[in-house]
């Protein structure tokens, strides 16, 4: 969305000014008039042609940005000085300019939660809640701790998984330049040898030689196919119905398939047990939890526990006949349930999958390694074997001669 200068006059006659991101200026004029200021100018404020500026924060920027914010609240700062000091610190040209936005959003009237709603691409509905909940508490130092609290443990498990995808992508790459190289310089070597000892070829060696011989296209059309599925992927998983079905798939995945599964449980758990101590009400929660799971599957899962507790069940039976959660999980969420600890009990299984996940990504590094180093094994040795058969052969037939 564009960014709007204005400037404006409060009901003390005092003159302010500002900027607000917005649709257009008629949003901008609506949101003074809120705020009991008469609008004097609003105008689009210009970008530079020469400003290039990514418009994007981080995970982790927008976690330590949540740490320093509790701690500076802690510390006893109004909220915005607290803002206007971390703006301040930013080394993210587009974070500083988003807070300095609601810093001045927050000093014309709005409140912290309002304003960061403006941001959504930035705050999520969770964020936004859980900031809205510790204002209408007067705890939002606390709840900002919590929040910190639970963006690291997010941060962390999402970092966990990409750890454990790290190594056999970087084994696959360094397969296919192996092979590639081969394929296109060494190869083609033995085989004007061949073609001048004038032997004859065993087969996997005639078979090698002509896959050398057509492997540009044939690596071009496999990249093809490659961009294809990618893309296919990508605009299926624009519909609900595909974005299901390969969420589906992926739980479904050898040895990865119960590491998101884990992953995705404890960030559901981790989420509601964090919405729920912090006083939102149990429906909308259930319904957040749902958003931060990564995955159609548990997503759907909780709309359908969300229906059902609507109704008036519990939340461990319709958590049961999802058949998507572990039993383990079920009774925790039961036992919370009739001991009045559900806040408890959600973070004591949040802990424990994510040791789970910890223990997965172990066993994956250790099965991962040897099977993709077989692998490379079998390719680059079956290679090295076609081609040294009619060296073999030729030198049987040199010796019996």
């Amino acid at each position: 969305m564009p960014f709007f200068e204005w400037k404006g006059k409060s009901i003390s006659g005092e003159i302010r000014s500002g900027v607000l991101e917005a649709p257009n200026s008629q949003v901008v004029e609506v949101y003074l008039r809120r705020l009991n200021i008469i609008p004097i100018k609003i105008q689009q404020k210009k970008e530079s042609a020469l400003k290039f500026q990514f418009k994007r924060v981080s995970e982790k920027e927008l976690t330590l940005f949540t740490r320093q914010f509790a701690t500076v609240l802690e510390a006893g700062l109004p909220i915005v000085r607290g803002l206007e000091t971390l703006a301040n610190q930013q080394r993210n040209p587009y974070f500083k300019e988003v807070l300095s936005n609601i810093k001045k959003m927050v000093e014309g009237g709005s409140s912290l939660s309002e304003a960061m709603a403006h941001y959504s691409k930035i705050f999520s509905t969770l964020y936004i809640q859980m900031v809205r909940s510790g204002e209408s508490s007067g705890n939002l130092d606390v709840v900002l701790k919590r929040l910190a609290t639970y963006l690291e443990k997010i941060l962390s498990l999402k970092s966990k998984i990409k750890h454990a995808m790290i190594y056999p992508s970087v084994i696959v790459l360094v397969t296919i330049v192996v092979v590639s190289i081969i394929m296109l310089y060494v190869i083609p070597k033995f085989a004007e040898l061949f073609k001048e000892a004038g032997q004859s070829l065993p087969l996997p060696t005639q078979i090698l030689i002509n896959i050398s011989h057509n492997f540009k296209s044939l690596f071009g059309i496999f990249v093809l196919l490659l961009v294809a599925l990618v893309v296919f992927i990508k605009y299926y998983r624009k519909s609900e119905e595909g974005k299901y079905n390969t969420d589906k798939i992926l739980l479904k995945l050898p040895l990865l398939g119960e590491l998101f599964h884990k992953a995705a449980i404890s960030r559901i758990a981790r989420t509601l047990a964090n919405l729920i101590a912090a006083g939102i009400p149990l429906i909308q929660a259930l319904s957040i939890a749902g958003e931060t799971a990564g995955n159609k599957v548990l997503e759907k899962a909780m709309e359908d526990i969300k229906v059902n507790v609507s109704a008036g069940h519990t939340i461990a039976d319709p958590m049961f006949f999802t058949g998507v959660f572990p039993y383990m999980v079920v009774e925790m969420v039961r036992i919370g349930e009739m001991s009045g600890n559900l806040e408890e009990m959600l973070t004591k299984v949040a802990d424990f999958y994510e040791e789970e996940v910890d223990r997965t990504v172990q066993t994956l590094s250790t099965l991962i390694e040897p099977i993709l180093l077989v692998i490379l094994g079998v390719v680059i040795g079956g290679i090295l074997v076609a081609l040294y058969l009619p060296i073999f052969q030729l030198g049987g037939v040199v010796g019996g001669g």
